[in-house]
């Protein structure tokens, strides 16, 4: 098989001054926070795929590559698996018949590569769609660069408020680390730099919904806590109380609904939120759902009463774009949630089903979750004829979260295992 020096890679390796070691190290590093384990790579990992030994690492690898540089596999020289000859069997694809394979992996590892395979490839074709690719690399930042990255960071939010997170995972932390390096290797203002790390501030929340959308809570906390500390430095305290809410999720989503609620209340007390209506309802309501699961019903009812009263002062023209979401739908969608937590199943399908006939058509992951969520409340009141039903009806077409996925095939596999 003829060799082709990966000169791609070389490139960037020297553009970001990489050594073949320092890049193993960082590669490896990255592997800790990421997996909680290195990733084993060494200098003659890189010295093979350069020389052109390997055509593609495998994806564990390839991924940490493109975060560490902000390329896709094709940027970066390589030849996805996927373009291996067809008629190759899986099974014999080693040092044997493809010698510029690198030795395969355990093989209960292979259904979540095969996952990131398709995330990644995914991921590319949005990089070309959202322009995530654009990121400043040198000079001098201005304001324009700035309102670049905004207009970037608003398509990110709407694909995500539309589809969900999957490859989003990848492209948001790419870009984000492209924000990153422009704002460590760039010249700019003060004025700028705040900015900026408003930006970045931005992009790493919504890499965070993304992860957590994906069901990687530990990647998600992660961004989160990126964003809290890039909001503190823009000094931005709208994009800090952002911030602060979404790591009162992380808390509710691992079990802490108690430290969910002392978070969401310490938002709720600065006195900025007073005059942002809705970022006050979006308080009001998650915190009620916390509430609920700390079985504070009455604590529940009284912020459900105050997250409506608050939508309602709200202008909701010129809405900033993570907050889109946050229609009368969603208002209703969080309260079923809530009536959920509390175990008022009734009260929260009705609500749900008043989420559905709200719903536009800019939503198909909020309509496919909270379709979803009406098939669990069905289960849980025993119904499990109607639960199927409900199921039949869902539509996930291009919806990419793997979280909503999954608890969608549990919510049908036990709608049909109580069916006679």
């Amino acid at each position: 098989m003829t060799r082709r020096r990966n000169t791609e890679l070389e490139a960037l390796l020297a553009e970001f001054g990489y050594t073949h070691q320092a890049f193993a190290d960082e590669v490896n590093r990255l592997a800790v926070e990421t997996f909680g384990e290195p990733a084993n790579c060494t200098d003659r990992h890189v010295r093979r795929w350069i020389a052109g030994h390997v055509r593609c690492p495998w994806p564990r690898h390839l991924r940490l590559l493109e975060h560490i540089l902000g390329r896709s596999a094709h940027d970066m020289g390589f030849s996805p698996r996927t373009e291996q000859p067809a008629h190759v069997p899986p099974q014999v694809r080693n040092k044997s018949t493809t010698p510029d394979a690198e030795a395969p992996p355990p093989m209960d590892a292979m259904d979540a590569q095969l996952r990131v395979q398709r995330r990644t490839f995914l991921a590319g074709a949005l990089v070309a769609a959202l322009g995530t690719d654009q990121a400043p690399r040198t000079g001098r930042l201005g304001m324009s660069d700035v309102a670049r990255a905004r207009s970037t960071t608003a398509r990110l939010d709407a694909h995500f408020n539309g589809l969900g997170g999957g490859a989003m995972v990848d492209v948001a932390a790419n870009y984000l680390r492209g924000l990153q390096r422009a704002l460590n290797h760039c010249t700019s203002s003060e004025r700028v730099e705040r900015a900026m790390s408003g930006v970045v501030a931005a992009v790493a929340a919504c890499a965070g919904w993304s992860a957590h959308d994906c069901g990687d809570y530990a990647l998600a906390s992660r961004f989160r806590n990126e964003a809290l500390q890039a909001a503190l430095l823009a000094r931005d305290r709208t994009a800090v109380t952002r911030a602060w809410s979404d790591l009162a999720v992380q808390a509710k989503q691992t079990g802490r609904p108690a430290e969910a609620a002392r978070i969401a209340r310490a938002a709720l007390a600065e006195r900025h939120v007073r005059s942002e209506p809705l970022i006050a309802s979006l308080l009001h309501a998650r915190l009620a759902d916390y509430l609920a699961r700390t079985d504070d019903v009455r604590g529940m009812a009284r912020h459900l009463v105050a997250a409506d009263r608050a939508h309602d002062r709200a202008d909701t023209t010129g809405v900033p774009s993570w907050l889109a979401f946050l229609t009368p739908a969603e208002l209703s969608g969080l309260s079923a949630l809530a009536h959920q937590s509390a175990g008022q199943y009734v009260r929260a399908e009705q609500q749900a089903l008043r989420t559905l006939d709200l719903l536009g058509g800019d939503f198909p992951r909020n309509r496919t979750f909270y379709t979803m969520l009406i098939a669990e409340l069905q289960l849980a009141q025993g119904e499990r004829d109607r639960a199927s039903a409900t199921i039949a009806t869902v539509r996930t077409g291009t919806v990419t979260s793997s979280r909503i996925g999954d608890r969608l095939a549990r919510v049908a596999t036990a709608a049909q295992g109580g069916r006679t």
